[in-house]
C-alpha cells in the first residue's frame, strides 16, 4: 500500500510541483492550498506524513499544527514544516509546538526525500516500542535467521583483545568464556556465557576494537550475525535496542560487581563465588546441589588467582563437605552452604 502524504501550500508552483514529484515516486498525495482545507483533509485521510507551509491565509501552519494535535486521530502524523523563513525564532517555535521537521524553500527532491523517509523510519521505531514480548521474540528470530550457524570446537578462539569487531554473536548451544589476558601469561575471565545467550556486543555498541578475548569452553554451535544486520535492528526496532541496553547494564553490574570482589573479597569467598557463578550458568537452577565442569586454569581465572591457590581452596572445600569431585568434574554439596562461606 503506497504511503499517503498531505500537502498544506499557498503556492500553486510549489503545492503542485511537490506533489508530482512524490507522485512519481510511488506516493499518494493530497493537496490544499490553505490551513482549513488541510485540516479537514487531514482528518479525512489520516496521511502518513503532512508537508506544511507557514505563511499561509486564514490559517497558518503554526494554527494547523496546534488543531492537529488536539486530535488523537492525527496527533502523531509525522508533520514537516516548509518555509522560506529561516530565522530562528520561527524554527524553535515550531518545533516547540512539535513539528517533527523543517524543510527550508528552495528544496530539491533530495532533501524532500530524505525527510519523509526519516519520518517513515522515527515512526517506525515509535511503533516498535509498544510491541508484546512475543512480538519482540518474533523480531529476535528473524535478526538471528539473518545470521550464519557455525560449529566451533572445544577451546577455540572466537574473537582476539584488539580486533576490529564484525558481528554478534549468539550461543545456540554450548559455552564461551570472555577473558583478559595479560603479558605475563595470566587470565582474568570477565563473562560466561551459555545457550540462548548473545556476547560481543559491547565492542559493537560502543564502536571500538575488542577490549577483550573470547574463546569455547566445551564444542558449541554459534550463529554469526553480522554488523550490518545487527546495526540495522537495532537502529530500526526499539525493542531490540532496549534488550541490548538492558544487556549492557547488567554485563556493567556484573563487571563492578567482580571489581569489587578482587578487591576486598578474601581468596575463599571468591573461590566459592566463582563455582557458584559457573553453577548458575551451566548447572541445575532448581537444585541445590549441582555438577559442574570447569578446568582449574578457567576457574582461576574467574577467580583472578593462581591455579594451585584454587586447588588448596577446593582441597579444603572438600574436607568441609562443600564439594566433592569426580575426575574432571566438580560435585557442588551445597550451593546454599557455599553461599554462606565467610571470608
Amino acid at each position: 500500500m503506497s504511503k499517503r502524504i498531505l500537502i498544506i501550500e499557498d503556492n500553486d508552483d510549489i503545492r503542485e510541483g511537490t506533489a508530482e514529484v512524490l507522485d512519481l515516486a510511488g506516493y499518494e498525495t493530497f493537496t490544499a492550498k490553505h490551513g482549513k482545507i488541510g485540516v479537514d483533509l487531514a482528518l479525512k485521510h489520516l496521511p502518513d506524513v503532512i508537508l506544511c507551509d507557514i505563511m499561509m491565509p486564514e490559517l497558518d501552519g503554526y494554527g494547523v499544527l496546534y488543531l492537529l494535535n488536539k486530535n488523537p486521530k492525527t496527533a502523531t502524523i509525522p508533520f514537516i514544516f516548509i518555509t522560506a523563513k529561516t530565522e530562528r525564532a520561527d524554527m524553535r517555535k515550531g518545533m516547540e509546538m512539535g513539528a517533527d521537521d523543517y524543510l527550508t524553500k528552495p528544496f530539491d527532491d533530495l532533501e524532500l526525500f530524505k525527510a519523509i523517509e526519516s519520518r517513515f523510519k522515527k515512526r517506525q521505531q515509535t511503533a516498535s516500542a509498544g510491541i508484546t514480548a512475543a512480538d519482540t521474540a518474533t523480531v529476535m528470530e528473524e535478526m538471528k535467521a539473518r545470521g550464519k550457524a557455525k560449529a566451533i570446537t572445544h577451546k577455540q578462539i572466537i574473537y582476539v583483545e584488539g580486533d576490529e569487531p564484525s558481528h554478534l554473536y549468539f550461543i545456540v548451544k554450548g559455552q564461551v568464556k570472555t577473558y583478559k589476558r595479560f603479558k605475563d601469561g595470566r587470565e582474568l575471565s570477565s563473562g560466561l556465557y551459555h545457550d540462548g545467550d548473545f556476547f560481543g556486543y559491547e565492542s559493537l555498541c560502543n564502536g571500538e576494537l575488542y577490549a577483550e578475548n573470547a574463546a569455547t569452553l566445551v564444542a558449541s554451535e554459534i550463529i554469526q550475525i553480522s554488523k550490518a544486520d545487527f546495526m540495522e535492528y537495532l537502529l530500526n526496532y526499539q525493542s531490540v535496542s532496549k534488550t541490548f541496553i538492558s544487556l549492557l547494564s547488567d554485563s556493567v553490574k556484573e563487571k563492578v560487581a567482580q571489581m569489587l570482589q578482587l578487591a576486598y573479597s578474601s581468596v575463599r569467598k571468591r573461590v566459592a563465588e566463582a563455582l557458584l557463578q559457573v553453577a548458575d550458568k551451566f548447572g541445575d537452577d532448581h537444585s541445590d546441589t549441582c555438577t559442574i565442569k570447569i578446568s582449574r586454569d578457567d576457574l582461576a581465572a574467574l577467580v583472578g588467582t593462581a591455579s594451585e591457590t584454587v586447588s588448596r581452596m577446593l582441597a579444603d572445600f572438600k574436607e568441609e563437605k562443600l564439594v566433592d569431585k569426580t575426575g574432571n568434574a566438580i560435585n557442588i554439596l551445597s550451593k546454599e552452604r557455599l553461599r554462606k562461606v565467610k571470608q
